[in-house]
């Protein structure tokens, strides 16, 4: 599913990733552990082309990864805490949106199982402002609900979550990797790394 070999990233001359190499399956959970400033979250940045890597390659079935295609766009789905919101719609008008957006068939029905399953119905009707953490981060893991993807980025998608929570994140990732979709993220929870049956791949580095 995914291939990423000899991925090198400074900042300021500063090396934050040496030579990263990581391959994600069809059907597996893999998940980046190591300690604040080792380059987890820049290596899922650079992934997805948010930040470019000064040498290295990234292939998405076996293609180099591109995410001006349309293919990418609808095969990619990340949630690395910088998701982006309007502060004029509800979480519901959020998702639906996002939803339409990718043609989903029955959107409102899709909608209101992605609010059933990250278990915000309660706050459906509320603005992303007026969210506590907890719920605004179940509200990016529902965005990811509510589209089609086959490989999934999430940077520490268990911040701010309760244990329950973490819990539950455990066991959803797991249940997609049982549909065959795919996921890569960086995680610092143990409990979530093993309750998502993930691979680990550890990065060294310092704060």
């Amino acid at each position: 599913m995914l291939t990423v070999t000899g991925m090198t990233k400074a900042f300021g001359g500063r090396p934050v990733l040496r030579g990263l190499d990581v391959t994600v399956a069809k059907g597996e959970v893999v998940a980046l552990v190591g300690p604040n400033g080792a380059g987890k979250s820049t290596a899922l940045r650079c992934i997805v082309g948010a930040d470019t890597p000064d040498e290295g390659e990234v292939l998405l079935d076996d293609a180099a990864l591109d995410t001006r295609r349309p293919t990418t766009r609808s095969a990619l789905c990340a949630v690395l805490g910088d998701f982006g919101v309007m502060p004029e719609l509800t979480v519901t008008e959020h998702l639906d949106l996002l939803a339409r957006a990718h043609s989903v068939a029955s959107p409102g029905q899709v909608v209101d199982e992605a609010l059933a399953g990250a278990r915000i119905e309660h706050v459906a009707d509320q603005l992303p402002s007026t969210l506590s953490s907890g719920q605004a981060q179940r509200f990016a893991l529902a965005t990811a609900m509510v589209r089609p993807w086959e490989l999934l980025l999430a940077d520490e998608p268990e911040q701010r979550l309760d244990d329950a929570g973490r819990q539950w994140l455990g066991d959803w990732l797991a249940g997609h990797a049982a549909t065959g979709r795919s996921v890569l993220m960086a995680c610092h929870d143990p409990d979530v790394v093993a309750g998502s049956g993930a691979r680990v791949v550890t990065l060294a580095g310092e704060d």
